[in-house]
C-alpha cells in the first residue's frame, strides 16, 4: 500500500466484572483500586490485518477480572509518543502514573486528566497523531 497509516482492531467484551479482549493493541493498562498498575500485553492476541488471508489460528483472548474501583484503559500511541519541546516522549510510564493519580475520579474525569496532562507535557508543541483514549471503571 505504500502507506504509513495503520489501524487497530480490538474486540472487548465485558460481563460481571470480567473484561475479555482480543486483538493487537497497545498494552491494556489496569490500575487497581489500591494503586497497583498492571500492563497487559496484547501482542499474542492477534495478527496484523492484511498480511495473511486467514488469521483465525493467530487469534487469542485475555481475561482481566475487575474489582470495585479498578480502572482499565486502552489508548493509541498518539498519547505515549506525544513530544515535548525537548523531543521527549510522554511515554507509557507517565500515562500509567497519571491514571494512578486520578484513579479515584470517574472514568470521564480520568480521561480528561490524561488529556490535560498530555497537553501540559507537550506545551506549545503540535500533536502529530490522534489522542484516542478509552477509560473503563468498575463500579
Amino acid at each position: 500500500m505504500k502507506s504509513y497509516k495503520n489501524m487497530t482492531l480490538a474486540i472487548l467484551d465485558y460481563a460481571a466484572g470480567v473484561l475479555r479482549m482480543s486483538g493487537q493493541h497497545e498494552a491494556l493498562i489496569v490500575v487497581r483500586s489500591n494503586g497497583e498498575v498492571e500492563e497487559v500485553d496484547t501482542f499474542d492476541l492477534s495478527f496484523p490485518l492484511g498480511l495473511e488471508p486467514d488469521i483465525s489460528h493467530f487469534v487469542n483472548e485475555t481475561k482481566v477480572e475487575l474489582q470495585t474501583g479498578d480502572v482499565a484503559v486502552l489508548y493509541t500511541d498518539g498519547i505515549t509518543e506525544a513530544m515535548d519541546a525537548q523531543n521527549q516522549q510522554y511515554g507509557l510510564e507517565r500515562l500509567c502514573q497519571c491514571i494512578k493519580r486520578s484513579r479515584h475520579l470517574s472514568s470521564r474525569e480520568i480521561r480528561q486528566a490524561v488529556i490535560d496532562d498530555v497537553r501540559h507535557f507537550i506545551g506549545n508543541q503540535s500533536l502529530y497523531d490522534d489522542l484516542t483514549l478509552l477509560v473503563m471503571k468498575q463500579k
